[in-house]
């Protein structure tokens, strides 16, 4: 059975309404995690974000919280090398997770960091989705496969936000999305809409909150 891949409709007011108030109140770094036993403890509903280096991550977290320096942006690539918690309200955790690709990292580290992020993925129960994120310029690329793939296996939904929209003009921006939802055909644990965003013009900020919020 094909599935239909849409672009996420702008929310409805009451899911726009939440995601603002969600947003608005307070968000806190909790803890860096280096191994599965520093995780806190799995009593809230959480979200992580995925991406490979240099995908814009940091930036859009810092757009969705309206904050400019929760998520530490760099230029260098993988220099997340823990998964990250933060608060997000009093009952969830927003996740953000080690750049999986290529990093300016020591071999090993790079195999480390990956091997937790495939215990995460797999062991949290409390894990209610997955937004992986695709760079509008370049479309899905042989090593985001490794971490979709990864993502069905674990049996994790997930759902794709593609970055940087403003950074492309609109015939390679159909195009990209056109190859983004064909390549999210082969991965069952894909959930049937993408949302687009830019965190330099706010292009689907508000659709990615009331996404948060509402996820039950």
């Amino acid at each position: 059975m094909t599935m239909t891949f849409t672009q996420a409709p702008a929310p409805e007011d009451a899911a726009r309404e939440a995601g603002r108030l969600l947003f608005a109140g307070p968000v806190e770094f909790v803890k860096g995690v280096t191994a599965m036993s520093g995780l806190p403890p799995a009593d809230r509903i959480e979200v992580c974000f995925a991406g490979r280096s240099n995908v814009g991550k940091s930036s859009l977290i810092n757009a969705l919280t309206n904050r400019k320096n929760l998520a530490r942006a760099s230029n260098t690539p993988g220099r997340t090398q823990e998964i990250n918690y933060f608060t997000l309200g009093d009952d969830r955790y927003l996740v953000d997770l080690p750049g999986y690709g290529f990093a300016e990292a020591p071999v090993v580290i790079v195999t480390k960091w990956q091997a937790l992020l495939k215990q995460y993925l797999q062991g949290r129960q409390t894990l209610r989705r997955a937004f992986v994120l695709i760079d509008m310029r370049h479309g899905v690329k042989a090593v985001d496969e490794e971490i979709l793939t990864l993502l069905d296996r674990s049996a994790v939904t997930f759902q794709v936000v593609m970055t940087k929209a403003d950074k492309v003009n609109r015939l390679t921006r159909e195009a990209n999305i056109a190859q983004t939802m064909a390549a999210l055909q082969k991965h069952p644990a894909a959930f049937p809409e993408i949302v687009v965003t830019s965190s330099e013009k706010g292009e689907g900020i508000e659709t990615l909150r009331a996404l948060i919020a509402t996820l039950a």
